[in-house]
């Protein structure tokens, strides 16, 4: 039975210091592997969460909705015909259903963007918006930081989301299309848009 050679296959990638192959553990788990699975959450669960979490600026939903995502994949194991590859198929399962929790949820709070803040040091179009010309950078980064906080959340779900997804997470424009299901022309619109909307709401505070 499986059960004689299974447990041969992982000690000897451990003892070997390898990494098990995604669609190695993806058929164990379609199998009833358990212990599989639970290696592709540990594997993603950080990125999942992270991303979730910057969607929802908050640490309990983004925990309910994480773990609920990785439930649902396993549930769904038998439909992914891997097309695309395990982690953007499950990303796709966070990504849907933390936009409706987002639509259901009426009270939004405050989100953090301290990774956003950072990655903007990197990025020329945001970069522009708080660089050594402004006399106020120093003074009000944090002050900037507040009204980023209150112009992405102007912004819908799915150019938020493009935001998080480049920005935040550092996806390419390749993944992020697999992600949200969409071309990656549609990808840079509203990256584009998305930047243009920031770099107005901020444009008087700046001046």
């Amino acid at each position: 039975m499986a059960e004689s050679t299974q447990p041969l296959e992982t000690n000897s990638a451990a003892a070997s210091g390898t990494e098990v192959a995604e669609d190695v553990l993806v058929h164990r788990a379609r199998k009833g592997d358990l212990k599989s699975y639970d290696e592709l959450v540990k594997r993603y669960q950080e990125r999942i969460y992270a991303t979730i979490y910057h969607m929802t600026s908050n640490h309990e939903d983004a925990n309910d909705l994480a773990q609920d995502s990785f439930i649902k994949a396993y549930q769904a194991l038998g439909s992914f015909k891997g097309g695309s590859s395990f982690y953007t198929w499950l990303y796709r399962i966070a990504v849907n259903k933390t936009i409706n929790f987002l639509k259901q949820r009426k009270n939004r709070t405050h989100m953090s963007l301290n990774d956003l803040d950072f990655n903007a040091e990197h990025d020329p179009d945001l970069m522009a918006l708080i660089s050594h010309k402004t006399p106020r950078r120093d003074a009000g980064l944090n002050e900037l930081q507040e009204k980023l906080n209150a112009a992405l959340l102007k912004l819908s779900e799915p150019h938020r989301l493009v935001v998080v997804l480049h920005d935040v997470q550092g996806q390419s424009h390749e993944e992020i299309a697999k992600v949200m299901e969409c071309n990656i022309g549609t990808v840079r619109s509203r990256l584009f848009y998305a930047r243009q909307q920031l770099q107005s709401e901020l444009a008087d505070y700046l001046k």
